[in-house]
């Protein structure tokens, strides 16, 4: 299945620390050998403080209790920066971490860093190597002191350019944490300080921080509980939506997913049909052409084998493919909801152009056994106001055509056309229309 893997183009637009939960994911599944993923991991920790955690990946790879030269040097300049980091940050952690002295702040920033230089001889200097004693934290791996920090620093700075880097510090560390609730808090501030930047931000800049963001919030939608509404509301948000088909068109998947498996928000699947055919040149994979298959070419051979292809991009994609350990068992629960969804989508156009369906042959275009859709149909029917019934003799499901009487229609179309037709006349009479003046003599 690598190859609808999307981990090579997701890790483009992410910080590294969240990069590694991909990593582990696609190890645990097995779709890399495991040499090319703990090479990868080397690689994405070379950037990073985590140098013991590389040690341990570098003797797993080569089998040895060796470790390069470079990697010892580096655990040495890391161990020592720490040092010097802890005891230039000293003061203002002391203060930060005294209830009574915090009760000094208030809301005004100015006030505050006047009370810090003033009364405990914390100036600029001390402030800023809060702000580097965080971001060192975090990348040591040390996710909840940094996040932590990076929150206390944003209550104190004044420039909004470091403000703005601490909060994608603070939300990455959440994420990491899966700390869901103040993750999705902080991704809901950050959008609005990145949309309320529209006028002075570059374009370039704007799309780079949207598109960067919609990766993020993979992680917060598919594990929060609302996150399946919260993923369409804002990729559907015209600049978001746009960002996506600039420069991000894989993120079509998750939308797809998302729509497919939320029968509340169906309505933004003609939306999303006319994105995924204008986009199908730049990406597609089984999920976006199982919809291309349903709504704009019904085909429905095509939809069956989309379907099953389906299954294995969900079981094996680290976002859709949460799995949850129940007892002895393992399920994937977007799995099941996806596969039921579909199978009622595919039923629900295969219904709109057939009148007597066969459900041996149903049952294969929703790829079940024949008693599975029997009986999956029949649940249906008596769940549903779907105006249909089945013929076991037959096996055939025959759907009911209510035909609306000419003069029910007659009367539908009069429906409020006196109150119609005079908005129209005061239209008119408002824009000085001769005719309607006249008529209101």
């Amino acid at each position: 299945m690598a190859e609808y893997d999307l981990t090579a183009r997701m890790v483009a637009h992410m910080d590294r620390h969240l990069a590694l939960p991909l990593l582990e994911f696609l190890q645990e599944l097995k779709v890399y050998a495991d040499a090319q993923i703990l090479q990868g991991k080397i690689s994405l920790l070379s950037g990073t403080n985590m140098v013991d955690y590389a040690m341990d990946i570098h003797k797993s790879l080569h089998g040895t209790d060796d470790v390069p030269a470079d990697m010892v040097a580096r655990r040495s300049e890391v161990v020592e920066r720490l040092r010097s980091l802890q005891d230039a940050v000293k003061p203002i952690v002391d203060f930060l971490s005294s209830p009574q002295l915090v009760q000094e702040l208030r809301a005004d920033k100015q006030y505050n860093l006047h009370v810090l230089q003033e009364r405990h001889q914390i100036g600029p200097d001390q402030i800023e190597a809060l702000y580097q004693y965080a971001k060192f934290q975090f990348e040591c791996g040390m996710y909840s002191e940094a996040a932590d920090f990076l929150a206390q620093y944003r209550a104190l700075c004044t420039d909004s350019e470091r403000s703005l880097s601490a909060l994608w510090g603070k939300l990455a560390a959440e994420i990491l944490m899966q700390n869901w609730d103040v993750a999705l808090e902080e991704l809901n501030r950050l959008k609005e300080i990145i949309d309320a930047n529209s006028s002075s931000a570059s374009p370039v800049n704007q799309l780079h921080s949207r598109i960067w963001l919609m990766h993020w919030s993979l992680f917060i939608f598919f594990n929060h509980e609302n996150g399946r509404n919260g993923i369409i509301d804002l990729f559907f948000q015209d600049r978001y939506l746009n960002a996506i088909q600039t420069n991000a068109p894989h993120l079509l998947r998750y939308l797809a997913a998302a729509v497919v498996v939320n029968k509340r928000r169906r309505n933004m699947l003609k939306e999303l049909i006319k994105v995924i055919q204008q986009e199908q040149q730049s990406y597609k994979d089984p999920i976006t052409e199982l919809l291309e298959c349903l709504y704009v070419k019904y085909d429905f051979d095509g939809a069956q084998q989309k379907l099953i292809e389906c299954e294995q991009v969900i079981l094996n994609d680290p976002f859709l493919g949460k799995r949850i350990q129940g007892g002895n068992s393992i399920t994937v629960p977007l799995r099941d909801e996806f596969l039921e969804n579909a199978r009622l989508l595919i039923f629900e156009n295969y219904c709109r152009i057939h009148q007597c369906i066969d459900i041996s042959v149903l049952a294969e275009k929703m790829n079940m056994t024949y008693d599975e859709a029997e009986l999956w149909i029949m649940n249906l029917v008596k769940s549903s106001k779907l105006d249909a019934k089945i013929d076991s003799v037959k096996g055939t499901l025959i759907m009911t055509t209510n035909r609306v009487n000419v003069h029910e229609q007659m009367i539908e179309s009069m429906k409020n056309l006196n109150a119609r037709t005079y908005m129209l006349a005061k239209s008119l009479l408002d824009l000085g229309h001769p005719a309607a003046q006249e008529a209101a003599r």
